[in-house]
């Protein structure tokens, strides 16, 4: 009778580089507002096929998020499915206190809107003003959030030409109407390069 023999060393590498490279990753999405999430499988061959990185989520619409290069695409599988929206926005610290930033926290905090929606608000307005407060654009675009014409900071209160308040207020008024939140507004300036 034959004894069985191991399995030799390289036929075992053989197969560990067979399942590596049919590997899975297991990405779980999760809307930090309602706690629904999704699962979602990507091939390992994805992520390290191209120079940039793609994750694709089943869903029957498209959103693109860009940061430091990185797409992601969501599409949504069904109707009751909820999709987590990516910022994208690096984390913007802690700011100085007394500072415009500061006064947005104070705001944004009073608002409920937490970390992630400060940081997008932070991305937004840097890329936008640098958080200047007497920002000028050729366009007629003025302050913080670049308000086009600036004239319509009026609206928030007398003082919108120099006071950082005021201007937040507005541009705040202004990203919740239109797109929901600061994380929906810096999402549309990162796909199309202006909010």
């Amino acid at each position: 009778m034959r004894k069985n023999r191991p399995i030799r060393r390289p036929i075992l590498l053989a197969l560990f580089a067979f399942g590596a490279a049919f590997a899975f990753i297991l990405v779980m999405v999760v809307d930090p507002y309602s706690g629904a999430y999704a699962s979602v499988s990507v091939s390992k061959a994805q992520w390290v096929s191209t120079d940039t990185q793609n994750l694709t989520v089943a869903a029957s619409y498209r959103v693109r998020v860009t940061r430091d290069g990185y797409k992601v695409t969501m599409i949504k599988a069904r109707k009751s499915l909820a999709i987590a929206s990516f910022s994208g926005a690096p984390a913007a610290g802690t700011p100085d206190p007394g500072s415009a930033k500061a006064i947005a926290k104070s705001i944004l905090d009073s608002k409920g809107w937490g970390s992630e929606q400060y940081n997008c608000l932070v991305a937004l307005w840097e890329r936008e003003s640098h958080w200047n407060v007497y920002a000028a654009n050729p366009s007629g675009a003025y302050g913080i959030p670049q308000a086009l014409p600036g004239s319509k900071m009026a609206s928030a209160g007398p003082n919108w030409q120099s006071n950082p308040r005021t201007q937040i207020l507005w541009g705040l008024s202004y990203i919740q109407g239109r797109y929901g939140n600061p994380c929906g507004a810096w999402a549309h300036s990162q796909s199309s390069g202006w909010y």
